[in-house]
Formats: structure tokens, sequence, C-alpha cells
């Protein structure tokens, strides 16, 4: 009786598959599912910037090069409260300072003290879009020194 059944039930556990390759267009033919699954996956990652620092001096003037006391640049994401940092450590660092992967919104972007605390710096809000990325694909931020020694 035992061996009866179980040849029923590989039997009834074959035939479904069988008959759902029953042709060679069949196996050929894109699954509808796992083609939106695909889709989706792909249209939900959320498109990043890259973000490239420089420094606007008391007098105004917008450079990309030089070294200054900044312990790290900070992006903050004015309605979600995000932050993302270069963690640089205190210190020296040599402009200009780059950030990965900061998704599209609006950021107020500054810089922390280095080690030394020899300059202090204001902070600029703006929109990380599509519209502010440069001819190099960064997004150029200009950190402004509020006070320096």
């Amino acid at each position: 009786m035992k061996n009866q059944m179980l040849k029923v039930l590989a039997v009834a556990g074959i035939l479904p598959f069988m008959s759902a390759c029953s042709s060679d267009s069949d196996l050929t033919t894109e699954n509808p599912v796992q083609h939106m699954t695909a889709e989706s996956a792909s249209t939900s990652k959320a498109k990043t910037y890259r973000i490239r620092y420089g420094m606007m001096t008391q007098s105004g003037e917008k450079t990309l090069s030089g070294s200054y006391d900044v312990g790290s640049f900070v992006a903050t994401n004015i309605h979600t409260g995000e932050s993302y940092d270069t963690y640089a450590g205190g210190g020296l660092q040599a402009l200009p300072v780059y950030m990965e992967s900061i998704p599209a919104g609006t950021y107020t972007f500054t810089a922390q003290q280095g080690q030394g605390g020899w300059v202090g710096y204001g902070s600029v809000t703006g929109t990380v879009s599509d519209q502010q990325v440069d001819s190099d694909g960064y997004i150029t931020v200009y950190i402004p020194i509020a006070w320096a020694e």
C-alpha cells in the first residue's frame, strides 16, 4: 500500500511539471513575473550623485586647491535629517575632497573644524539634482570660511 501511494504521489508531482513544459516555445518564453521584478528592482534604486567640495575664502574667492584645517565635510538632508560625512579625520586636507553616493534632495553642506581649530566654517544649503551636475560629473559645493586665525 505504501509503495502504491508513493507512486501515485510521484506521478501527481511530475505531471504538472511535464505539462508546463509541453513545447520548446514554452521554454523560451520570458517569465513576465521575473521581468517585472527585475524592472522594479532597477527602478527602485535611487539615483545618487558625487559631490566635490571646495572652499570660498572670506573675500569670496572660490577654490578647489590648497590645504585647509578641516575635520570632515558634512551634507545633511534638511527633510530627513540623514547626514553624509567624509570622515576624513582631523588635520590639514588637500582640496578638492570628494563624497560619493548622495541621493537627490536638499542639503545643508558644512565643514567641521580640524584639529588645529584655526578656521571656522559656515554652511551652504542647496539642492542635489541632475541640474547641478557639472561637465566633470560632480556637483561642486564651496564651503564658506567664516573666520580664520
